[in-house]
């Protein structure tokens, strides 16, 4: 196994692979604890139906690089989701499922009535479900990723007391002075641009669980929101290292793997924060 493994590394494409997966994983940790108190933790769902429709335009129209449609609209649509979802009359779950649904049905009717190729069927799995386009990345993309990346984590470090302050009390900051709404904008545009990222990686309807696992794992055995999020980005980073290994060398998709892996880190984490209470 370690001689194919080295096999593998010697190519320069499974290393751009580990290398924009890792940093996927890393930056989409960062926000999940985040997401998970302030009862987002759909909204990775809602994004990346959005990301998909956007895919889906983008395709039809034959824009050359993508991102520059899908982008914009995905962060538009996550500036959307978070006003919208502190209104009264449409609440936060309700607004994601309106705009998750709404978005992916009209993706895939676009893609259906203008279709350009003639696998439809696969293109929207590939998708959905990722593809193994992570092992066809090309030197631009990966260091577009790593610029994106590296930007997220100055800014979630830079302004990590604002986060933590509207993560637990949003009314009390906006009552000592914190700019809730700009701080909440802010999240809003780094959530999107990890939702794009990541959608080769895992694909649009896996996209939440990158979010959501390392979070959710670390709670089993931290408390403090600092040691919940350390935990968090370490989990999500060892997992992405071991689905990425293992779908290289078993051949199995590159997006279901990873988070079969998250799925086996929050069970192992549970088991451990129930053992630690039992102490």
């Amino acid at each position: 196994m370690i001689e194919t493994l080295k096999i593998y590394l010697s190519h320069p494409f499974v290393v751009y692979a580990i290398i924009v997966g890792v940093l996927i994983a890393l930056c989409a940790s960062l926000l999940g604890v985040t997401l998970v108190l302030k009862r987002y933790s759909f909204i990775g769902d809602g994004l990346s139906h959005v990301a998909f429709g956007a895919m889906a335009i983008a395709t039809v129209v034959n824009i050359s690089d993508k991102m520059i449609l899908i982008l914009p609209i995905t962060v538009l649509s996550a500036i959307l989701l978070l006003r919208t979802g502190q209104n009264a009359k449409i609440k936060g779950d309700a607004a994601i499922a309106m705009i998750s649904v709404g978005a992916l049905a009209f993706g895939y009717l676009v893609m259906n009535v203008y279709s350009t190729g003639s696998n439809l069927s696969g293109d929207v799995c590939s998708t959905l479900f990722g593809s193994m386009s992570m092992l066809t990345l090309t030197k631009e993309e990966v260091r577009l990723c790593a610029i994106l990346s590296v930007i997220v984590v100055v800014i979630f470090i830079a302004f990590y007391n604002k986060i933590f302050a509207i993560t637990f009390d949003e009314n009390f900051s906006k009552a000592t002075g914190v700019k809730t709404g700009a701080y909440n904008l802010l999240l809003a545009t780094i959530i999107a641009v990890i939702i794009v990222l990541a959608m080769n990686l895992v694909g649009s309807l896996l996209i939440s669980a990158l979010v959501i696992f390392p979070a959710i794992s670390a709670m089993r055995i931290f408390k403090s929101f600092k040691s919940v999020t350390i935990c968090a980005v370490i989990l999500s980073v060892v997992c992405a290292f071991a689905g990425l290994f293992i779908s290289i060398l078993a051949g199995t998709p590159v997006g279901s793997t990873i988070v079969a892996a998250d799925t086996v880190a929050f069970f192992l984490c549970a088991g451990v924060g129930a053992l630690i209470k039992r102490g």
